[in-house]
């Protein structure tokens, strides 16, 4: 089979290194990829057209493609696919709207009962002002389009929920922005493959979204993940059973056939779990940490499901924990440091490096975007895990490289 990933950060570069490990899988393909991938795919030059990169499937007989970034889903790839016969691991640009708008699928949770935060969709700034004049703080402020993880306010203050009000609506072109209640408790992500019918959770997991340690500075799009998440069976039961299985029967009620990964990402409160954001794909960094535990082959995962077969099939996971640390370029995430030499030595056995924004030039490695490596140890506890990954990051020659020390923390003390 010839398979192609979509995509070019640490999310990508773990779909093929797992898609490589495929008996079925004879050449690989990345999409535009990225340096550290060109050692698994041919890298594809690719400008972010749909069609145009349809259209080169089909002339050389792709037989699958795993998307990994939302931009593209919500822009119609698997649709663009489709038209061409072709398979892809990915929703179609319907069923992307539950991440491309915050609206849509805030609008859906409340048809179809899944439990959610309260919540108000304004396109009127004075409206939204008004809102949260009245509702007071702590209020969380949402970006309803795509935000690349980072449109997300939490505001324990009136001024800051008003600048992030003004922020999302005071562009020329307007905007759309959902303000929520605030909801306490842990978060955690419940990531789940589905064919439309079937729904198979993964292992539960839990990122860490803010840049510095403790949850403080800037919402990024990820600084680390660990899986397994403690979430108990009777959590995950309730996950599946009140959250992603009326989304998917919702959506197909509605005429909307979901073929890919469903991401859930969850409040635990002491009502139970309670959905903060649904996703049309796998998260980043979960996947960096999440697919090196996965014992299934992975295409053949993705033909089930591009195939609608997914039912009967059962999942396998290897014994023990893993830990992912983002290391983000100095500035990130608002202006990210580019062109930083890196030396990126051969991790030792337990430890992955997944590549995210490098570029391979002059004979070495540079920096060339915000998150730029991912460090993955693997170990039979989180505590094995996480001490691997922390051991190896030390040997890396990044300067100025910005990571969390904090990782699994929250985890651990839920054991």
């Amino acid at each position: 089979m010839k398979v192609l990933v979509v995509g070019s950060g640490g999310r990508e570069h773990a779909l093929l290194w797992k898609a490589a490990q495929s008996p079925l899988v004879d050449r690989l393909y990345a999409a535009p990829g990225n340096a550290g991938m060109a050692a698994l795919a041919e890298l594809v030059p690719w400008s972010g057209d749909v069609e145009a990169l349809a259209d080169w499937a089909l002339n050389e007989g792709i037989d699958l493609t795993l998307v990994g970034p939302e931009a593209p889903l919500v822009e119609g790839i698997a649709d663009a696919f489709a038209r061409r016969g072709l398979l892809v691991f990915g929703p179609t640009q319907k069923a992307a709207m539950i991440e491309g708008s915050k609206a849509f699928a805030k609008a859906l949770m409340e048809r179809y009962g899944i439990p959610t935060a309260r919540f108000r969709v304004f396109q009127d700034p004075l409206s939204a002002l008004e809102y949260v004049e009245e509702v007071g703080v702590p209020i969380v402020v949402k970006d309803s389009g795509l935000a690349a993880g980072k449109g997300v306010t939490v505001a324990f203050d009136l001024h800051t929920a008003k600048q992030a009000v003004s922020n999302i609506l005071s562009g020329p072109e307007g905007g759309e922005v959902v303000i929520e209640e605030y909801l306490e408790g842990e978060e955690a992500t419940v990531l789940a493959l589905t064919d439309g019918e079937a729904i198979l959770p993964l292992l539960p997991s839990q990122d860490h979204k803010r840049l510095l340690d403790g949850d403080q500075g800037p919402m990024t799009g990820g600084m680390g993940a660990v899986a397994p998440y403690p979430m108990g069976p009777e959590t995950l039961r309730r996950v599946e059973e009140e959250i992603l299985r009326p989304l998917v029967q919702g959506l197909r009620a509605e005429g909307v056939v979901y073929r890919g990964v469903v991401y859930a990402g969850l409040m635990l409160t002491g009502e139970g779990p309670k959905v903060l954001e649904f996703n049309a794909r796998f998260g980043d960094p979960e996947a960096q940490a999440l697919l090196p535990l996965l014992q299934n082959d992975l295409v053949e995962l993705a033909l089930r499901v591009a195939e609608g077969r997914l039912g009967g099939t059962e999942l396998s996971w290897r014994e023990g924990a893993s830990a992912c640390v983002v290391l983000a370029a100095p500035g990130y995430p608002e202006n990210p440091r580019k062109g930083i030499p890196l030396h990126v030595p051969e991790p030792p056995e337990g430890v992955l490096v997944f590549h995210a924004g490098t570029r391979w030039e002059g004979g070495r490695w540079v920096s060339a975007g915000g998150r730029v490596l991912n460090v993955v140890g693997l170990g039979q506890d989180l505590e094995e895990a996480l001490g691997r990954a922390y051991a190896y990051i030390p040997q890396v020659g990044f300067p100025g490289a910005q990571y969390r020390k904090d990782i699994g923390q929250k985890a651990r003390r839920r054991r």
